[in-house]
């Protein structure tokens, strides 16, 4: 499962639309790891005043790895975390992730370009 969903948001999808405020909460709850991640580069983009930050410490556990590839692997998820934290969010692989203003379309070209998911390629990384 994905998410972790409370009976009084079910409730609420089930009546109705949810509000972003409401589904990133959720995914803040549900994926700790992947939402440390995320906020932690969109901190450090802004901190450094750059166009992006990339995530290159590969998770420490199998859970972890999961909650990455969830959050980043479901368009509503990606699309409601783009929203609140106002950037483009890019993924290369298990542990691969990059968060870019969205003015920064060269450097997310680059980013998610197959030059680019070729050359990050490791055997260490073939079953993540």
């Amino acid at each position: 499962m994905s998410l972790t969903v409370p009976n009084e948001l079910l409730d609420r999808a089930r009546a109705g639309e949810v509000d972003d405020a409401a589904f990133v909460a959720c995914v803040r709850d549900s994926l700790p790891y992947a939402w440390s991640v995320i906020s932690g580069l969109v901190e450090q983009r802004a901190a450094t005043g750059s166009e992006s930050a990339e995530n290159l410490v590969p998770p420490p556990d199998e859970q972890a790895r999961g909650q990455l590839l969830r959050c980043l692997a479901s368009d509503a998820m990606r699309a409601a975390l783009e929203r609140h934290f106002g950037v483009r969010l890019a993924f290369q692989n298990c542990h691969k992730v990059a968060v870019f203003t969205p003015e920064a379309t060269e450097a997310l070209a680059v980013f998610t370009s197959p030059r680019a998911q070729l050359l990050n390629q490791s055997p260490d990384l073939v079953d993540c």
